[in-house]
């Protein structure tokens, strides 16, 4: 690709080289690298279930042990709420009130979000805050029509002269109505993250945001932080990050060639959640949770999940420990074949790693190569769901181009949706990734690890997007739980679904996790 002096200097002050583009276009033109699913993971295949009493040991192990860890819950949480109000918009453009009565229009339309929605107002946690603002700015408002009064109701939400929901980040919506308050997500994380995620009565968080919010975050944390650390009883280490433009991608018109603005620079885009792989190699802690912004529950569930959490932590704790004893063992050279097969059999019944088949003909010199190479990665510990029928990924085992079979998580983009048998596998799959995630990122001696080593490059998405009228291809990086984890060691485990409460639409709000009566 041949670029001008103009995009030479674009590139550089972008934190970018010419190399790096031009690896960005070679991936985009080569073509999206599917992955290639041997089996889903299920339990006792993949997948842990952990008995009730087990759960008590984990917990208590992990208790045993925190306040000597330093601990970080890293939660992304840029994106904008506009996706959780798209039904809304469509409400506003296609229902005349003047026309027909709003229970025609639904009939009509067999519209069932919009009928959730006009049959559950007041379990909004933002109802008495839209009712309050509509009052101010509609005086006769309870002498319009039905399908009227819920048209201004959702205006209030929705309008940038109003209360504008659809601009604000997800995490400082109101999420949760107790009964002297409402509180938005970003203040249920911090609750959380005193009941399972603090040593030494202090919380570290990290939350990954939009440069723009930084300062609506920033306010809201000054609003509530006393309040919650005199609830808690803990103190609350809050850091803020963006994304990195070194992480951006380029896009490539149908011709192959580098998109451009009207004014002739190259268009840059954000490349998705795999970008905050930087942002979390930035941190240095012993264990990090990862949770995402809008998965949280009310004040009620706080005990559940968070013991949960530290199953998985104390899972992570006690495989990790006895990683490390190996590979102090393999470092000092004291070690012969039988010490070999003990660390194989942790290898395969613990970390879930396939040993490669030429590995037993291999001499000790090499199998202590394998095996210490292989054992000392990042390890993370993740929670799976039973399967509901959510979008999004899964756990599998998956095979690479040099046959080397692995415990993976993968998003459906990453499947070929022209091979019948990749997606019969998909659609079967019997759990699901909730992203709850518990994270080891230190080595045995105690150093963090370059996490940007540990990444599938070839895992990246490429995506069809239109821009400015034209169809462009994009580049977004291997999602942060998918391909940029790709190397690290990995162990699953089943969790119950009150664990997972996302809320991707305004109506999820009305579930039962989220309501406290």
């Amino acid at each position: 690709m041949t670029f001008s002096e103009n995009d030479t200097i674009q590139i550089e002050n972008h934190g970018l080289t010419i190399d790096k583009v031009n690896e960005q276009v070679k991936l985009i033109t080569s073509g999206m690298s599917y992955s290639n699913l041997k089996e889903a993971a299920t339990v006792g295949n993949g997948i842990l279930n952990i008995e009730n009493q087990k759960e008590s040991h984990y917990i208590q192990l992990f208790e045993r042990k925190k306040n000597e860890l330093s601990m970080v819950k890293f939660v992304p949480a840029s994106g904008a709420a506009t996706r959780m109000f798209k039904f809304l918009f469509q409400f506003l453009n296609s229902y005349n009130s003047k026309e027909e009565t709003l229970e025609d229009y639904i009939k009509r339309m067999d519209n069932v979000n919009v009928q959730t929605f006009v049959n559950n107002l007041e379990k909004l946690p933002c109802f008495e805050e839209v009712v309050h603002k509509i009052h101010k700015v509609i005086p006769n408002y309870n002498d319009l029509s039905y399908g009227e009064r819920c048209i201004e109701f959702v205006k209030t939400m929705l309008d940038d002269d109003r209360l504008n929901y659809s601009f604000y980040p997800k995490g400082l919506l109101p999420f949760h109505r107790y009964k002297d308050y409402v509180a938005t997500a970003f203040e249920e994380h911090l609750f959380e993250a005193a009941y399972y995620a603090s040593s030494n009565n202090k919380a570290n968080l990290h939350f990954t945001i939009s440069e723009v919010h930084h300062n609506k975050f920033q306010e809201e944390l000054n609003h509530i932080q006393e309040e919650i650390e005199n609830e808690t009883g803990n103190s609350f280490n809050i850091s803020f990050s963006y994304q990195k433009s070194t992480t951006d991608t380029i896009a490539l018109t149908q011709d192959k060639e580098i998109y451009k603005e009207q004014d002739g620079s190259i268009l840059f885009r954000p490349s998705g959640h795999g970008a905050l792989l930087e942002n979390l190699n930035d941190l240095d802690y012993d264990i990090v949770f990862i949770k995402n912004i809008d998965n949280v529950v009310v004040k009620k569930h706080y005990q559940t999940i968070s013991n949960y959490k530290k199953v998985l932590a104390g899972i992570l704790l006690e495989v990790q420990e006895q990683t490390f004893k190996f590979l102090h063992l393999l470092e000092k050279g004291d070690i012969d074949e039988k010490g070999i097969d003990r660390i194989t059999e942790f290898m395969t019944n613990k970390l879930n790693i396939v040993i490669a088949t030429d590995f037993e003909t291999a001499s000790l010199e090499s199998k202590i190569f394998y095996v210490r190479e292989k054992l000392n990665r990042p390890i993370r510990v993740c929670g799976m769901v039973k399967n509901e029928g959510e979008p999004g990924g899964g756990p599998f085992w998956v095979e690479d181009n040099k046959g080397t079979v692995s415990l993976q998580i993968v998003e459906s983009a990453q499947i070929d949706s022209t091979i019948e048998s990749q997606i019969s596998l998909l659609q079967n799959a019997t759990h699901f990734n909730p992203v709850d995630l518990v994270c080891g990122v230190k080595n045995y001696r105690g150093e963090v690890f370059d996490l940007t080593k540990y990444v599938d490059h070839d895992a990246a998405f490429i995506t069809s997007k239109t821009q400015a009228g034209t169809d462009i291809s994009a580049l977004e990086l291997p999602g942060l739980w998918n391909g940029s984890m790709a190397y690290w060691n990995s162990i699953f485990v089943e969790v119950p679904l009150i664990t997972f409460n996302p809320v991707k639409t305004v109506n999820d709000l009305i579930k039962p996790a989220h309501q406290m009566l």
